[in-house]
């Protein structure tokens, strides 16, 4: 296959919306993202500007929130009409509402980290029993992750509900011990605390077969490199496929179109954050639960994925 980029078609401004059959994709695209400091905002931030320059029909605006969990709410209730969330996420309402759902791509994957001062007394995840830990903010996939993983190692925490920028400040002023956070390597705001203040991530490799055989094959093991973060040792992480999705009854055009514009104008999002960089054609197609979006399925047969 011959890999084309936005940059090198010339007519692209006035074709990239349209589908193999010439139809035009226009009208709204709410792009439901995570906080400012996550990659899913600086992502789909990236994606609203590429709109804007070569999608002329279509007005995309960027929705901030706490993620997964209500992005799939927010497009279930119409309130945004694409969305960015973790895999294991989408599978109670696909199970409630089979099909409402579709899949434009697998992305990337993520890795749960979970963050603790260095110097601090917590050095493996056992070490979390008893102490507030910040799960994730309310809302968001990191939280229904965290559950799992503590609930599978029979752990018990103080739960405190923050976003990222607010565990951050919590991990820094003693608020709290740890906190969870689910995010594409390297995730900029924990980046920004290793060089002011020295951090660890605990090794998650003893949770994953549990959550597996509990909740599914959504999860698996990764490595957090020495190189991510300052100060930091490798570590073992847990991966979960993040996926761009839309309602099903989106146009067929302008899933078309976003599904173009992800990979055509990978180059450019991948400006805005790495994860963009390992979209890869052949594993964008394998999104479990959902199925693929018939615009996007009319992509990936005309690039024969």
């Amino acid at each position: 296959m011959r890999r084309r980029t936005l940059l090198a078609l010339p007519a692209l401004a006035v074709v990239a919306g349209c589908d193999p059959d010439g139809a035009e994709a226009g009208g709204e695209l709410r792009i439901a993202t995570g906080s400012p400091g996550a990659v899913y905002y600086r992502y789909g931030s990236a994606i609203a500007e590429l709109c804007k320059k070569y999608l002329p029909n279509v007005h995309a605006s960027v929705l901030t929130t706490a993620a997964s969990e209500i992005n799939v709410r927010n497009v279930l209730d119409d309130v945004a009409d694409v969305a960015f969330t973790q895999a294991d996420v989408t599978d109670s309402h696909e199970k409630a509402q089979p099909r409402q759902l579709a899949a434009l791509a697998r992305l990337y994957d993520d890795h749960i980290h979970v963050v603790v001062a260095a110097q601090g007394p917590i050095a493996q995840l056992h070490d979390l029993q008893g102490r507030r830990v910040s799960i994730g903010g309310v809302g968001s996939g990191t939280a229904i992750t965290a559950r799992r993983v503590l609930s599978v190692s029979g752990i018990e925490v103080h739960e405190a509900q923050y976003g990222l920028d607010d565990s951050v400040r919590g991990l820094r002023n003693g608020d709290v011990e740890a906190f969870f956070f689910s995010g594409g390597l390297p995730v900029s705001a924990i980046a920004d605390l290793a060089r002011e203040f020295p951090i660890r991530l605990l090794n998650l490799a003893d949770p994953v077969k549990a959550l597996r055989s509990q909740w599914g094959d959504y999860y698996a093991e990764r490595v957090v490199p020495a190189s991510t973060y300052t100060g930091i040792t490798a570590t073992v992480a847990i991966g979960i496929a993040n996926y761009l999705v839309v309602r099903m009854t989106m146009s067929e055009p302008l899933a078309y179109g976003v599904t173009r514009l992800l990979f055509e104008g990978r180059d450019e999002l991948a400006k805005a954050h790495q994860a963009a960089a390992r979209l890869n054609i052949r594993s964008a197609i394998s999104t479990p639960p959902l199925a693929l979006h018939p615009g996007a399925i009319k992509y990936y047969r005309a690039q024969k994925a």
